[in-house]
């Protein structure tokens, strides 16, 4: 939530009308680096020294005679990092801690070949090198003799050196060492400290990344326009199409051309900027014949630009999406192996009254036989906003509400914000204080701000002993009320303060080790959200998989949780929006995602609604959620036809569940996103690079949701021209390669299986995903032009950790060739064993009415199955086959 319709601080009245959040012209750092001049360094190549780790040299700027040192490590995943510090600083600059997972395993270099002007390093086999350029310096990444990276190609590396503080600062209120916005003050202890540099991808005119920006999937050119930020703001119903920072940050920049895609990861959390350049430029409305543009070789130049830290930056080879998404998950973290409910229906609302309130909505749900697994409690379900609380009135026994919904294997979330409400008489609040728990200005005593509580203060999550003190306040016998199946939702993490700088903390705020907050500010929500996880994992002695989801992130984010995309509004821009910032998010590594369904403010109409909810049923996060002013909107509130669609809706994402958590196990061991934009399967398809209509679930599912009111037909792009496409709802057979006018009512969701995949699906009907997870399976083969299809299926107990610690899991592949089906272990590791069996196979793309199906069973005769053949769409379908799903056992067809 952000500050809404009753803020409880005015901005002064002389404020009134100004923005309320900086544009880069109200960035000094910002106005330096753009302004100029451009500064010359000249690496001396003398300096070199290699190392075990790589190569480190010293640059010289000839006319601020600053020297910085250059460290550069290429490392065995096919990455290369690129570190630039000063020298001697008069105290060390701000490092990124916590974020990368450990020092990657590094690759030693050697020259190659050496000139008076350049000298070329490379490693492993010689495919990659770097060739270093004197004067003007320059350093370029090349594969296989190709220069696909240049580092400083247009001359922006830009490092401001700390200074002492003077004794007296000037009065000029926009020195360097004081700067305003509105009417706050922002003091720099030691003075400016920002940094930049610039990167040319050679051959790329398709870029992504940069999450959270509401905007579309590829990146745009910024040159006659705002650039991209990334300072994590509280933005209530942020403005589409805009390049303001939002909740959350991912520095991560994507680029790909059919034939290599390539990453650049900028290891900054203080306020940055992003500026994109396309040459030939970027192409609007026919202005630039397509045949000229061929002529020339496309590039992009990207220019980061941020406030303070040093340069850490690591060039992302590829050259495969695949290998991008690992290389990226071996740096930062795979995402969390979630716990099985959570990729269930959530349903929330600011704020359910009471816990007769909680319970009659849990009926509800039963009544109109709408499965679901988690409800969801908002700020009010507190005693005055005091979190780790309850309100005695309204929520007096909380953890008997918890057992009648544990009953019913359904869980409970709960709202944990990083602002304490600043109350002597309150236990929590007096052992945070007492403990040094808090932030602190710049005066050394502790920071003050305005928010859900009145006055608070705000926890220091920079701090490990902090979080270690915040993760024990969710032990059982301190956290009054609640259970194990009781989870949390960190919101308002930016930090939000509604009287601050942009409705955020002072950069000037001091945190634990005499940081300040400008240092380390993208990082804030992320440590409350490492602080909460651990918190949940240790009440269960380390056994249960945490559920946590937070509003702020950053990079790592993904192995603590789950993200949401913010305050949205219920309008069908905000829901077409959804599609491509949960593609973004999941190209940077943040696959657990999604947008809260219906709009979170203004109240949709059935339309809208109905078309939301099929949206959010294939988004990896699925929750609805809405304001405290909006009209009630439980699914069952608009008439049976609107109920209908939505039940049909979330039971159609209950049957995929095993198809989703096969699809996180992946994420979770390989990098590999839930949902993908259409170019990562289909990488050299040029016509799938800038379509963010339709994405890719797994690499089997294409999902098209309708997003524009009152649609009667859906244009439909098939990428592949040797692909086959099967419409799921009909079995219906495509050829890719082209776009089909599909029609549609509201009943209508567009959803096509790929030839030579396949899906397994829960068959039946329950009522969460404890009764899902006992129901038999059907196995959805969709033949491609081969008569072949391969799939996986991942099988473990949905919340414990012991698929790790006791490889207690099964992953299954089922391949089907020559009318033989099989299923077969696919990891030599696992060892799990279930009931699940499966049910039945359906086999799409079947030519001929087979005469006869035998299944077999290893030490066991063969048996015939039971079968019909559907003639009109090719489709074949075994019934009552009965095999358990973790063994072996195989299917002929004759």
């Amino acid at each position: 939530m952000a500050a809404k319709s009753e803020p409880i601080i005015s901005v002064v009245p002389n404020d009134e009308g100004k923005e309320k959040f900086k544009k880069s012209e109200n960035a000094a750092f910002y106005r330096r680096q753009i302004q100029g001049p451009n500064l010359e360094y000249r690496l001396l190549l003398d300096s070199l020294v290699l190392t075990e780790k790589g190569a480190r040299f010293e640059l010289l700027e000839d006319g601020t005679k600053t020297r910085l040192l250059l460290s550069l490590t290429p490392c065995k995943s096919d990455t290369v990092r690129i570190v630039i510090d000063e020298i001697r600083p008069i105290k060390t600059r701000y490092r990124v801690p916590d974020v990368l997972t450990g020092e990657p395993p590094s690759e030693q270099l050697r020259v190659e070949s050496k000139t008076k002007d350049s000298v070329t390093l490379s490693w492993s086999s010689g495919r990659h090198q770097v060739r270093m350029w004197h004067f003007p310096f320059r350093l370029e990444v090349l594969c296989d003799q190709e220069v696909i990276v240049t580092f400083n190609s247009k001359d922006k590396l830009w490092f401001e050196s700390l200074q002492n503080k003077p004794s007296k600062l000037e009065d000029d209120k926009n020195s360097l060492w004081r700067e305003t916005f509105r009417n706050f003050e922002d003091i720099k202890a030691n003075g400016p400290s920002s940094l930049g540099a610039d990167f040319c991808l050679h051959g790329f005119q398709h870029v992504y990344g940069l999450p959270q920006h509401a905007n579309r999937l590829r990146l745009r050119d910024t040159s006659d326009g705002e650039p991209y930020r990334l300072y994590n703001l509280d933005v209530f119903a942020a403005d589409l199409y805009c390049r303001l920072g939002l909740y959350g940050s991912v520095p991560l920049i994507v680029a790909h051309k059919p034939d290599r895609t390539v990453g650049v990861f900028w290891l900054n959390s203080s306020d940055t900027f992003i500026n994109i350049r396309y040459s030939p430029s970027d192409p609007r409305d026919g202005e630039t014949p397509p045949v000229k543009r061929r002529r020339l070789r496309p590039q992009t130049d990207v220019h980061w630009l941020s406030e303070s830290g040093v340069i850490d930056c690591t060039i992302l080879l590829g050259p495969a999406p695949r290998q991008l998404f690992r290389q990226y998950a071996e740096l930062t973290g795979y995402q969390a192996m979630p716990p099985l409910f959570s990729l269930g229906y959530h349903q929330c609302r600011w704020n359910y009254n009471d816990e007769a309130d909680v319970k009659a909505v849990d009926a509800g749900f039963d009544r109109h036989e709408i499965p679901y697994d988690v409800i969801w409690l908002d700020i009010e379900h507190t005693d005055g906003k005091r979190y780790f609380t309850w309100d005695p009135a309204l929520f007096p026994k909380p953890a008997a509400l918890q057992q009648h919904l544990e009953k019913k294997k359904r869980k409970m979330v709960v709202i944990s914000d990083p602002h304490i409400k600043v109350d002597p008489d309150w236990p929590l609040y007096r052992e945070a204080r007492d403990g040094g728990h808090f932030v602190k200005d710049r005066e050394g005593q502790i920071f003050r701000g305005t928010c859900w509580p009145g006055e608070s203060s705000y926890l220091d999550f920079s701090c490990p002993e902090t979080r270690a003190w915040y993760s024990r306040c969710y032990s059982f016998d301190k956290y009054k009320g609640s259970t194990a199946s009781l989870f949390v939702w960190n919101d308002m993490n930016e930090p939000s303060v509604f009287n601050g700088p942009e409705q955020t903390m002072p950069k000037d705020a001091v945190h634990h080790g005499g940081w300040e907050h400008r240092e380390l500010h993208n990082l804030y929500g992320f440590y409350q959200h490492m602080a909460t996880a651990d918190g949940l994992m240790s009440r269960s002695g380390g056994s249960e998989r945490p559920f946590v989801l937070t509003r702020s992130f950053f990079a790592g984010s993904q192995r603590l949780g789950a993200i949401w995309t913010g305050d949205n509004v219920a309008t069908w821009e905000y829901l077409k929006i959804s599609l491509p910032m949960v593609l973004t998010l999941s190209l940077t590594g943040i696959a657990f995602c999604g947008a809260d369904v219906g709009g979170f403010v203004k109240d949709p109409d059935p339309e809208l609604l109905v078309r939301w909810y099929q949206a959010g049923a294939l988004q990896p996060f699925f929750r609805g959620h809405s304001a405290n002013d909006t009209k009630r909107r439980e699914p069952w509130l608009f008439g049976e036809e609107v109920t209908a669609a939505i039940r049909t809706a979330i039971q159609q994402r209950y049957c995929l569940l095993p198809f989703w958590y096969t699809l996180f196990h992946f994420a979770h061991t390989a990098g590999l996103p839930p949902v993908r934009p259409l170019w990562v399967e289909f990488p050299r398809d040029e016509s799938t690079f800038t379509e963010d209509n339709q994405y890719m679930i797994g690499g089997a599912l294409l999902a098209c949701p309708v997003t524009e009111q009152g649609a009667q037909t859906v244009k439909v792009l098939l990428p592949g021209s040797d692909e086959i496409w099967y419409d799921i709802s009909s079995a219906k057979t495509y050829k890719g390669g082209k776009s089909l006018s599909l029609p549609v009512n509201l009943d209508t969701v567009p959803v096509f299986q790929r030839g030579g995949s396949v899906v397994c699906r829960s068959t039946g009907s329950g009522t969460c995903t404890a009764d899902y997870q006992k129901l038999s399976l059907d196995v959805t083969v969709a033949l491609n032009s081969q008569a072949s299809a391969d799939g996986e299926l991942y099988l473990d107990d949905g919340h414990s950790f012991q698929y790790r610690d006791k490889k207690a899991f099964s992953l299954r592949r089922f391949s089907m060739a020559s009318g033989r089906l099989l299923c077969r272990s696919a990891s030599e590791e696992g060892r799990f064993d279930c009931d699940t069996v499966v049910q039945s196979v359906s086999i799409m793309g079947v030519k001929s009415k087979p005469t006869t199906v035998n299944v077999h069973v290893p030490g066991a005769k063969s048996v015939s199955a039971s079968f019909e053949f559907l003639e009109a769409c090719s489709k074949l379908k075994l019934n009552n086959l009965n095999v358990r799903a973790t063994m072996d056992w195989d299917i002929q067809i004759n």
